[in-house]
């Protein structure tokens, strides 16, 4: 049998346009995007989600693997895989900022952490709404989900030149409203009892100005807090359940479903 170059190129192009999308993804999704899982994992997951696309045969464009136009499918192929996973970030970037609220709130705005997901500083109160979110989003498969509308998007939005329209870039940019809407409704419980806490602490000490404020409101402020976290933690499942499923929607929308 005698393998031509042309060939031999076809099957190269058959597995790395589809693993450009694939690793793109995988890079900044939930879960697998962060610092938890090294480097070698998030390959070895790649590549062979790509083997398995390369299998089923997909359409590829007549286009030189090695041109200026295949590295333009290349870069379509990547901000395919991005975008996919951006969406899907950006709803647990609603818990962190209903962490971060919460935190200033209850006077725990500087005990910060190091996030292995985003590789930045955020508050002790964000890192664990964070590792629940996470948990809640394995527990409801949302990774087999957005792995499965990954591989189905090879049949809808096949591998070719053109990719997402400004249009979609534009949706995706209204999408950060649900991520504040997300975290303020996430948020809102425990920062409006706060402010009850701190309206009462603001009266007590007008009625006796000689209570020292500093030595009784702040451990207050943060015993009230973590019994406010308790209280609102049943509803966290229902919360990032809806802020997943409108994004998993939006992908849909995104990719012509």
């Amino acid at each position: 049998m005698v393998i031509t170059t042309e060939q031999m190129l076809l099957w190269v192009a058959a597995v790395m346009w589809p693993l450009a999308r694939i690793s793109a993804m995988v890079l900044v999704m939930p879960v697998f995007g962060g610092d938890q899982l090294n480097a070698t994992i998030r390959i070895a997951v790649a590549l062979m989600l790509a083997l398995v696309v390369a299998m089923q045969e997909p359409p590829l464009p007549d286009v030189d693997l090695v041109s200026l136009e295949g590295a333009i499918v290349t870069l379509n192929q990547v901000l395919i895989g991005l975008t996919m996973g951006f969406i899907l970030q950006l709803v647990f970037s609603a818990l962190t900022q209903a962490g971060e609220v919460i935190a200033l709130s209850m006077g725990l705005g500087f005990a910060s952490v190091m996030d292995p997901a985003q590789g930045v500083q955020v508050p002790v109160v964000s890192t664990a709404l964070m590792s629940m979110a996470t948990l809640i989003f394995l527990a409801m498969n949302g990774h087999l989900i957005l792995f499965e509308l990954l591989l189905t998007s090879f049949e809808v939005m096949p591998v070719a030149p053109s990719g997402l329209d400004a249009e979609a870039f534009m949706q995706v940019a209204m999408f950060g409203q649900t991520m504040f809407a997300g975290a303020v409704l996430v948020a809102l419980p425990a920062v409006a009892s706060l402010l009850v806490v701190n309206l009462s602490m603001g009266v007590i000490t007008r009625a006796s100005p000689q209570l020292n404020i500093f030595a009784v409101g702040f451990p207050m402020m943060i015993l009230m807090g973590f019994v406010l976290l308790l209280l609102v933690l049943p509803g966290l499942p229902e919360r990032v359940g809806d802020l997943a499923l409108e994004g998993f929607q939006l992908i849909q929308v995104l990719l012509g479903f």
